[in-house]
């Protein structure tokens, strides 16, 4: 999908709206410049200036299947409507297994959902499924209805407005359990074999694969990378973990933006005071 472009509207500099010195209490700026969204960093208004006047459509893509539908679905889509990318045309890509299941769905304006079939293989890993339809409907018409797209699981709610300072050519999600953290006990795949291996001494990051984003043609190339390094292990007798994969993907294409554990906190755990405002709320899947 292309913007609307306006020639008076000229994309803003990270300065004009990102200002890392307001939070010397955690890491706003990459080794590779690209800013660490926190509360208190960005200047919203500055970005809806530019991004109102492009009429975007931002996609969220949410896998409900089997019981997980039930449990999760119905608070994660309220929530979404209430505090996702508010004022823009958002899409909700509801994948299923079950239409059945689904609850009634009641949005409010410039929003609308599209329910897309989840095709089931041999194969039993849920993440691989849900990748691989995903790339499937991003292919078929996702690509030409949007112009930025996030992928979440359905374990999430939404506390407080998500919006456009989230926006990214390729946007990774800081994991709450571990930005806190020494980067020595991050829980990469360590095996040297595996497609997905990450040496001690290596890694920026540990990201959670519960949330990504970034344009439909970045989340395309991420799947691809996926699937391969998959593919790969299984030749080799290997199997590691989606989020591992996720972890060495963004080691090497290094993520434009990032968002904060504020964008995805484990209410589990208490807070720190780093965690000014908790935009996403984790729940732990119950099994």
């Amino acid at each position: 999908m292309n913007f609307c472009w306006d020639h008076e509207a000229e994309e803003p500099q990270l300065s004009d709206w990102f200002n890392p010195k307001k939070r010397p209490d955690v890491i706003t700026t990459t080794d590779w410049l690209a800013p660490v969204i926190w509360e208190g960093t960005y200047n919203r208004q500055v970005l809806e200036k530019y991004y109102k006047r492009l009429n975007i459509t931002v996609g969220l893509a949410v896998c409900a299947t089997g019981k997980f539908t039930a449990q999760y679905l119905e608070k994660f889509i309220q929530s979404a409507n209430k505090h996702f990318m508010i004022g823009y045309n958002v899409i909700f890509y509801i994948l299923t297994d079950d239409v059945a299941r689904l609850p009634r769905i009641e949005l409010g304006p410039l929003r609308t959902f599209k329910l897309l079939a989840v095709f089931k293989e041999e194969w039993k890993d849920f993440n691989f499924i849900h990748m691989k339809n995903l790339y499937m409907y991003v292919i078929e018409h996702i690509q030409h209805e949007v112009d930025f797209l996030f992928s979440m699981t359905v374990n999430h709610i939404f506390k407080n407005d998500f919006g456009v300072e989230t926006l990214g050519t390729s946007v990774a999600q800081i994991h709450a359990w571990w930005y806190f953290k020494n980067a020595h006990d991050f829980p990469y795949e360590r095996r040297p074999a595996s497609a997905a291996f990450i040496p001690f001494g290596e890694g920026d990051f540990y990201y959670h694969a519960a949330i990504f984003g970034g344009t439909p043609e970045k989340i395309l190339t991420f799947i691809e990378g996926y699937r391969k390094g998959v593919s790969d292990d299984s030749k080799n007798g290997l199997s590691s973990i989606y989020e591992h994969h996720l972890n060495k993907y963004f080691l090497i294409n290094k993520p434009t933006k990032l968002l904060s554990p504020e964008y995805n906190w484990d209410p589990n755990f208490r807070t720190p005071p780093q965690i000014k405002l908790v935009k996403v709320a984790w729940l732990q899947k119950k099994i």
